[in-house]
């Protein structure tokens, strides 16, 4: 954010809002859609802040989604695989976070089942062991298995599977 420096005190200027043509913030809303996949409410605010009006937003958004630039469903299956092998988040955390940025229920269930169980399974246990061995020292069993649970709710794993897990301990 630029500043003004007035006597030894910094002063924000707030920067202008950006105005642009349909056509200006359409070449710019490509490049920022071909860099990375976004969701709808990622693209529309962009827009918005371009000085866009609602028709003109919502007209920029249906002609990106007809020349392919934006893709809900593409997003949500890229987003809940990124966070799931970068982040290793479970499908709860990863269905919430998909919520908050207004993906529709149906892209989320593809997302979500786009997951294979096996690497869900296998990820679950790897953060599981690797939190056991860091609670080594702690000789109360209820406070190792409540630590645990919270650590792999946190995560976002399903209560059920979490319960299941740490019972075999």
């Amino acid at each position: 954010m630029p500043f003004v420096v007035k006597k030894g005190k910094h002063i924000f200027v707030p920067m202008e809002k950006q105005s642009l043509t349909p056509d200006q913030a359409f070449q710019k809303i490509k490049q920022y859609c071909a860099y990375q996949e976004r969701c709808h409410s990622e693209v529309k605010e962009k827009l918005y802040s371009f000085g866009l009006y609602k028709k003109e937003v919502e007209e920029l958004l249906s002609k990106l989604i007809e020349e392919n630039y934006l893709n809900e469903e593409r997003f949500a299956i890229q987003y809940a695989g990124g966070k799931f092998r970068m982040k290793q988040w479970g499908k709860v955390k990863i269905k919430y976070s998909l919520k908050q940025k207004q993906v529709s229920e149906y892209c989320i269930k593809k997302a979500i089942a786009a997951i294979p169980e096996a690497d869900y399974s296998r990820t679950m246990q790897k953060l599981f062991d690797q939190k056991l061995k860091m609670l080594r020292s702690e000789k109360n069993i209820f406070i190792k298995k409540r630590k645990l649970q919270d650590h792999l709710m946190q995560k976002g794993f399903e209560p059920s599977l979490v319960s299941t897990l740490i019972s075999k301990l």
